[in-house]
């Protein structure tokens, strides 16, 4: 990929350009992180990377090497992650909800050198490493330190807080995110610290964060969403970020915009619509917000409309993957509607592919999205094939559909794989979804297309009733006369299932490979 124009010809250090920024503006004894009863600032989390960076060092961690975290989000995992850029090691937060095999297979193919776990994920840690030929240096996170591993504490202890940041082309990998997408297969996203370089851009030029302003985002760091707007683009800006250790729940959600004041909240529609379903919008705490932004998947129109009535502000819909960090489509705050993914930010070229390799220039006629810019991942590790087929000619194809506007706002019809074939027209299962949760009873639902006896894809529905009490045959009949005053003859679903919940990835996306084996076994 040629050097964007936000990609200087020199060598840079991603650490530097995060929280260096906020530094060089005299913010150092301003707050950087707020977490439950910690506040640190950022000349506290600039040493505190300095002495990890160091300690890592002193452990084994050198330029290139793998350090891997298995840590809930707090300062030391900030400040270990930006320790890890800061000597050119490359920095990789796991998810911690990863079964032992998964943790165990990411281990072995990461080869790391150093693991970070938190006291209480240990058990995860050893269960995974019975299988492991060879076992990285283990440091533990609280907690007293057990025999072998390292304690972070006594380490961080002998090491100084100054620390010159090795400068690297930036081209180098720096970070890797491991994305297991629908499927279930982990893959490592690789990027290069070029990548940092406009992390600030959304929140600073689009929602006009900076110095003052708190940013909350509900994901964990491990979740590109989370790393690249709160750990990276917040902490760039010169904004308060506000971490919350434990596991994403609507009521802990609530406690910490209630006690910390955010100004600004990414989160992903499944979240919004728990929040919505708890009368969070209507908290004074949550009226106070300057902006809401969703990503993940895509935001259902109806609840765009619910949460703007409720709250007086819209959720600003955008569109982002682990192989971009940040999002290349937005919903402006002036400039947004429900039901689309926005227009294309200032710092991504996106165009619109169709079966004939040939760019779409008329509005409202589907195709696969590509993306350009300076902040898209170089490769998947150890897969050349798919990293073939990913980046073309410098751009990135995702391998999502999508359609634009007159107007130049683009609508994301789902995943390539996703779409489907019926009487010979393309289907979006997005357009049935948005149909079935505008009828009151529906919290959720998913389409998924399936073979009928001829052979012939037909459309099956999964419905997540709002209550356990729901009267399901008058549901099922409400949704049909939706379905047929509203949609196309051949987009009508020939199959409806009641689910409790729909299954969803750890970033909250519809495994629809598990809903496709739902449909083979009998109800």
């Amino acid at each position: 990929m040629e050097h964007a124009p936000n990609v200087p010809a020199g060598t840079i250090n991603a650490a530097d350009e995060i929280i260096g920024r906020p530094l060089k503006l005299g913010l150092a004894d301003t707050t950087a992180i707020l977490c439950a009863e910690r506040a640190v600032s950022f000349g506290e989390l600039d040493a505190l990377v300095n002495r990890c960076g160091n300690a890592l060092r002193a452990h084994g961690a050198r330029r290139g090497d793998r350090v891997l975290f298995l840590m809930d989000d707090s300062p030391e995992l900030v400040a270990a992650y930006l320790g890890t850029l800061r000597i050119a090691a490359v920095a990789v937060a796991l998810n911690v909800r990863l079964a032992a095999r998964d943790l165990s297979f990411i281990i072995e193919h990461s080869e790391c050198r150093v693991i970070c776990v938190d006291a209480h994920f240990l058990d995860l840690y050893e269960s995974a490493a019975t299988s492991l030929s060879v076992r990285p240096t283990v440091i533990q996170v609280g907690g007293t330190p057990k025999a072998p591993y390292l304690g972070l504490d006594e380490i961080l202890a002998a090491q100084p807080a100054s620390l010159e940041s090795v400068q690297v082309d930036p081209d180098d990998v720096g970070f890797w995110l491991y994305s297991s997408g629908t499927t279930g297969k982990p893959k490592a996203v690789m990027h290069p610290h070029r990548s940092v370089l406009v992390a600030d851009c959304l929140e600073r030029e689009c929602l006009g964060v900076g110095p003052g302003d708190r940013v909350f985002t509900t994901s964990k760091i491990f979740f590109g969403f989370a790393l690249g707007h709160s750990l990276m683009g917040g902490i760039q800006c010169g904004a308060t970020i506000i971490l919350s250790p434990a596991w994403p729940e609507p009521k802990l959600i609530m406690d910490t915009v209630e006690r910390h004041r955010p100004t600004v909240l990414f989160s992903t529609p499944v979240m919004y619509r728990n929040l919505l379903r708890e009368g969070a919008p209507m908290r004074p705490a949550f009226r106070a917000i300057h902006h809401f932004v969703a990503a993940g998947e895509k935001l259902p129109e109806s609840l765009y409309d619910d949460w703007l009535e409720l709250c007086g502000k819209p959720i600003l819909d955008g569109v982002g993957a682990s192989e971009t960090v940040f999002l290349f489509l937005l919903n402006q705050p002036d400039d947004s509607k429900g039901g689309s993914s926005g227009k294309p930010v200032r710092w991504a070229k996106v165009r619109l592919v169709g079966d004939d390799d040939q760019d779409i220039t008329e509005p409202n006629h589907p195709g696969q999205i590509a993306i350009q810019t300076s902040c898209q991942f170089v490769g998947y590790w150890k897969q050349p094939d798919l990293t073939a087929r990913a980046l073309r000619d410098g751009w990135y194809f995702p391998g999502d559909m999508f359609e634009f506007d007159a107007e130049g706002r683009w609508c994301h019809l789902g995943r390539a794989d996703d779409m489907l074939k019926v009487s010979g027209q393309w289907v979006s299962p997005a357009e049935i979804e948005a149909c079935a949760l505008t009828v009151p009873d529906v919290m959720d639902a998913a389409v998924v297309g399936f073979p009928n006896e001829d052979g012939l894809t037909r459309i099956a529905l999964f419905v997540m009733p709002r209550s356990h009490e729901t009267d399901k045959p008058a549901l099922e009949q409400a949704l049909l006369a939706t379905f047929k005053s509203t949609l196309s003859i051949y987009k009508c679903p020939r199959t409806i299932r009641f689910v409790d919940d729909l299954p969803r990835t750890a970033t909250g996306k519809t495994q629809r490979f598990r809903l496709r084996e739902m449909l083979k076994q009998p109800q």
